[in-house]
């Protein structure tokens, strides 16, 4: 299961799984993860777009019960839905402060309190969190993004603590600036600061962190857990 799987980074990722074999469950609050399922399919691969808010325990519930349904308990579950809304700390509101906590931090608390407990019957699992290099070196006018990436990082290992003698494993990814849609519509001046701002030169791509995602949801990974992996082109180094 991909949370926030119909664009950018979700969508990568879910492609990566189901080119490892996956069957891949998109996750996303509108119909747009059809076209990922679609795309998933078209390739080869087993899809299932599922439409669920995860600040929402109830739709998200919901669409738990859709997958179980058709494949049986998630056994890797990959949190990357993810929201902003940025301002000022001194003009923020609650509901921008309030907004991006519930799908950023409580959204990924929902999933894996509702899907661990199948993991741990089943004595295996994998737990990716996407956090950011704004979790650890903080943001201006992102106070709550920020808190909310940096929230996920106490939540993996807690989490990683918690489940190890059940056999499941828990990380985060951090990424940095990552060519996505919503980096497309920023100013050109932007991308050049942040190109000379990180070490490598360049922004990622939704690719490489679904690279990174993949191993950590493989079984060669099975001896990693509660580690922050950072995919940012050096930008986070010493965080």
């Amino acid at each position: 299961m991909v949370t926030g799987a119909s664009r950018g980074i979700g969508r990568a990722i879910a492609i990566e799984l189901a080119a490892a074999g996956h069957r891949v469950a998109c996750c996303s609050s509108s119909d747009a993860a059809k076209d990922v399922q679609a795309e998933i399919e078209a390739s080869g691969g087993t899809a299932l777009a599922v439409r669920a808010d995860v600040g929402d325990a109830t739709a998200l519930d919901v669409g738990f019960k859709e997958i179980e349904e058709a494949w049986g308990p998630v056994e890797v579950l990959v949190n990357n839905a993810g929201v902003t809304a940025d301002g000022l700390i001194a003009r923020m509101t609650d509901d921008q402060w309030g907004d991006v906590l519930r799908t950023n931090l409580t959204g990924a608390f929902h999933t894996i309190r509702r899907a661990t407990p199948k993991m741990m019957k089943g004595r295996w699992g994998r737990i990716i969190n996407v956090s950011s290099v704004s979790g650890q070196a903080g943001a201006a006018g992102q106070a709550n993004y920020a808190a909310a990436k940096a929230g996920l990082l106490g939540l993996t290992r807690a989490v990683a603590r918690e489940l190890a003698p059940r056999g499941i494993t828990c990380n985060a990814v951090a990424p940095g600036p990552i060519v996505t849609a919503m980096t497309d519509g920023m100013p050109p001046e932007w991308r050049v600061v942040m190109e000379a701002t990180v070490p490598l030169g360049r922004l990622g791509t939704p690719e490489e962190v679904a690279a990174v995602v993949g191993f950590l949801c493989s079984e060669p990974a099975g001896y990693v857990t509660g580690a922050l992996v950072p995919v940012d082109g050096g930008l986070g180094m010493g965080h």
